[in-house]
């Protein structure tokens, strides 16, 4: 079986982060979970320091899904999420949007960038937990990659 993309979870929050990962540990993914806890974190996961990508769609580092905040230190989201869409080897790379954010100049913008999905951060702990490990199954399972870029978890196992 081909070796399973990591997920790429971008979360300063240290309650949020803790309850995405368990969320993604009930949902039972097989997946690495990399974290990084800002946007220049983000990017120097994905690109050199000379905005080359890091890895490409063959490389195992290369991200499955990026679950991403918006509101982040050092960079926010909304120039990661462009960073990404901006370059040729990340671009395919699902994003989505996980955010406290209501404001609809992020939604609108997100989407102008080409993320994914954007989903708000549900308040309750029940409604957040089922909303990450649903976005985990969905995106690290059920979605369907473009050929060659992302081995996944055959359904089933």
């Amino acid at each position: 079986m081909a070796t399973l993309k990591p997920i790429l979870l971008v979360e300063d929050n240290p309650k949020d982060l803790e309850l995405t990962l368990e969320a993604f540990a009930e949902a039972q993914l097989a997946n690495d979970i990399v974290v990084a806890r800002d946007g220049a974190e983000a990017l120097s996961y994905l690109f050199h320091d000379d905005g080359q990508a890091v890895s490409k769609p063959t490389d195992p580092k290369y991200p499955a899904v990026i679950i991403l905040d918006i509101k982040l230190p050092k960079v926010d989201g909304i120039e990661v999420l462009q960073r990404i869409k901006a370059n040729e080897n990340t671009r395919a790379i699902p994003v989505v949007m996980l955010t406290s954010s209501k404001e609809e100049q992020d939604l609108v913008r997100s989407y102008r960038l080409g993320v994914n999905a954007f989903v708000v951060k549900p308040v309750g702990f029940k409604e957040f937990f089922d909303a990450i490990r649903d976005i985990g199954s969905f995106w690290a399972i059920l979605n369907e990659p473009p050929p060659g870029c992302h081995p996944r978890r055959p359904r089933g196992t």
